[in-house]
């Protein structure tokens, strides 16, 4: 086909893609990511934590898990915007740092509050040193799938995109990550829990503009 024949082919045609796609083809990633981080958490981890059933009935569970997860929504929100060209991702970034806010003040309150010989302890927990690069490791499978997603679609900030990435990643990573944490203090989920989300943050804004230019 001569070069003219295409142009005139794109300027008269039907080029138009099915609404929703690029949200449809973002679920897809995560839900094909997903169970290969439930893999990890089984398989590295030995699964969720034994007294889950009981932890369920504790408000500051549902925060670990919650949080994050709120954090995903802004993040899945994000991608599919930034996956189309021209289309800004709006209040998506206030979505993601309401409830990194919502935690820091919440962790603020209980530091205060606490006794001083318990403030370093809520802090540090006993799993400090492997939270963050644990969540990041479980958002990985979610991380690389939703990059491949992207890379079929047409984002024209790959940074930012890339960066929506890890965050929508990074939510998921902790929320499975938060069903074997037995850390349930505010000030460990205010520093090491979004320690652990902003690493694929940092890197997708890192990776995005390499892996992702058209």
């Amino acid at each position: 086909m001569r070069t003219d024949d295409l142009v005139a082919m794109l300027a008269t045609g039907d080029v138009s893609v099915p609404r929703r796609s690029a949200s449809r083809r973002i679920g897809l990633a995560v839900l094909a990511g997903l169970p290969v981080s439930f893999l990890v958490l089984f398989f590295e981890y030995d699964g969720f934590r034994r007294d889950i059933v009981q932890a369920m009935f504790w408000p500051m569970f549902w925060v670990k898990v919650l949080f994050p997860l709120c954090i995903a929504g802004a993040g899945f929100v994000a991608v599919q915007r930034l996956a189309r060209p021209g289309v800004a991702p709006r209040q998506a970034w206030v979505g993601a740092a309401v409830p990194v806010l919502g935690i820091w003040v919440l962790a603020v309150v209980a530091w205060f509050a606490s006794p001083m010989e318990e403030r370093m302890p809520s802090l540090m927990g006993q799993s400090w040193q492997i939270c963050a690069f644990s969540i990041s490791l479980m958002a990985l499978p979610v991380f690389v799938t939703t990059l491949l997603a992207l890379k079929g679609l047409a984002p024209t900030r790959p940074a930012l995109a890339g960066a929506a990435a890890g965050a929508l990643a990074g939510g998921v990573g902790a929320a499975v990550y938060a069903l074997h944490c037995a850390e349930l203090t505010a000030p460990f989920l205010a520093v090491w829990y979004v320690s652990g989300i902003a690493v694929p943050v940092l890197v997708g804004a890192l990776l995005g503009p390499r892996l992702l230019r058209w």
